[in-house]
C-alpha cells in the first residue's frame, strides 16, 4: 500500500466541553452543531477516538489500520523503531469560551504505572485571543506540596499560580507536572503526546447542565505536580520560507513556517510530518497529487513521501519527531 500513500486529512472528532463555544466554526470552519464545542481532535489514535481518513482513495480508513498495514511508511523508520505501531502524538484545536479547569498531567513513568499510558507533554500555539485573555502556567514562586494543599483547601489556589497574558502567535510549552489552565477567550492549536490523562485540581466550582460538579483528582495529582516556578513561553524566529524551530523536545519538534510562494521539501523517511495551517492557505503537490488547505486544516504527510512542495501564502506549524 505504501506506493498509494499521499498527504492525508482526517475527519475532525468534535468534543463538547462545559467551557467550549462556537469559534471552532466561526474561526476555523469546523462542522460543529453545538454551542459548547471545546475541541476538534484533528489526528488521534486515543482508544475510542481514532481518526478516519477524509480524503482520497483511502477515505474511510482509520489511522490505526493504516499504521498496522505499513508502519514504516506511515510513521517512519525511526518512529516505528521507538514506538512500535503506536502513533505517539495527538493534535487538537481548542476554543475556550470560559476558563478551562486548573489541571496537571503525569509524566511517562507515573502514567505508565497508573494508566498504562504515555505522559502528556504538550504545547499551545495561540491562534486567536480576546482582549485581556490569559493562561495559568505554573507557580508564581517555588512552592511545596504543603503550601499547595493549604491554598487548595482555602479556595485560594489561583493566588499562588502564575497568570500570563496571551496574544495571537504566543507559544507555551508545558512539560509534564506543570499546573496549567487555558483562559477564557483563547483559540489554540495543541500538540501533545498521545494521552488523555488529566488530573483536575480545581474547576472554579462550576456545575454542568444537570447541576453536577466535575470530578477532581487531588490525591492523584500530588505526586505529579512540579512545585517549582517554570518558564513556559517560547520565543521563535519568523524567517520566511524557513522552518523556524519553536519547540524541540524528546517527544516532538515543532517549527513555525511562514510560507511565501513555493517551497520544496525533502525528507529522509525517518518520521511522519504534520502540517497545521494557522493562517492563510497553501497547497501540497506530490507525484501528481495536489490539494489545497486553509486555516484550521491539519494534514499528515506519511514518512514514505520524501519529496513534495508547499505553495501559497500561509502561516504553518510543522511537526515531526526528531
Amino acid at each position: 500500500m505504501s506506493q498509494n500513500l499521499y498527504p492525508l486529512q482526517f475527519e475532525p472528532i468534535l468534543k463538547e466541553r462545559i467551557w467550549g463555544g462556537e469559534k471552532l466554526k466561526t474561526i476555523l470552519n469546523k462542522p460543529i452543531v453545538s454551542k459548547i464545542t471545546g475541541e476538534s481532535w484533528e489526528l488521534s489514535t486515543v482508544q475510542g477516538d481514532v481518526s478516519v481518513v477524509a480524503n482520497g482513495v483511502l477515505k474511510g480508513k482509520s489511522l490505526m489500520d493504516l499504521i498496522d498495514e505499513t508502519p514504516d511508511a506511515i510513521l517512519g523508520t525511526k518512529v516505528y523503531e521507538r514506538f512500535g505501531k503506536q502513533f505517539p502524538l495527538l493534535f487538537k484545536y481548542l476554543d475556550a469560551r470560559e476558563d478551562l479547569s486548573i489541571q496537571v498531567h503525569p509524566n511517562d513513568k507515573l502514567a505508565k504505572e497508573r494508566h498504562n499510558s504515555f505522559g502528556k507533554t504538550e504545547m499551545w500555539y495561540v491562534m486567536q485571543a480576546d482582549a485581556d485573555a490569559r493562561i495559568i502556567v505554573g507557580f508564581k514562586e517555588d512552592s511545596s506540596k504543603e503550601e499547595y494543599l493549604k491554598h487548595l483547601h482555602d479556595n485560594t489556589l489561583v493566588s499562588i499560580l502564575d497568570d500570563v497574558k496571551a496574544k495571537s502567535g504566543d507559544v507555551f510549552f508545558l512539560e509534564t507536572g506543570t499546573v496549567h489552565a487555558i483562559g477564557a477567550g483563547l483559540v489554540v492549536a495543541e500538540i501533545q503526546q498521545t494521552s488523555d490523562i488529566t488530573y483536575r485540581l480545581y474547576d472554579f466550582d462550576r456545575v454542568d447542565a444537570q447541576g453536577n460538579k466535575r470530578e477532581l483528582h487531588v490525591d492523584l495529582a500530588l505526586d505529579a505536580i512540579n512545585y517549582n516556578k517554570v518558564d513556559t513561553q517560547k520565543k521563535y524566529e519568523t524567517k520566511v520560507n524557513t522552518s523556524n524551530t519553536v519547540v524541540d523536545c524528546p517527544y516532538f519538534t515543532t517549527n513555525f513556517l511562514p510560507l511565501e510562494n513555493k517551497l520544496e521539501v525533502a525528507k529522509n523517511g525517518e518520521t511522519f510530518t504534520v502540517y497545521m495551517c494557522i493562517d492563510g492557505d497553501f497547497e501540497i503537490e506530490y507525484d501528481g497529487f495536489k490539494q489545497a488547505y486553509k486555516k484550521g486544516d491539519t494534514v499528515l504527510v506519511p514518512a514514505a513521501i520524501n519529496a513534495f512542495s508547499l505553495s501559497g501564502k500561509a502561516s504553518i506549524l510543522e511537526i515531526y519527531i526528531s
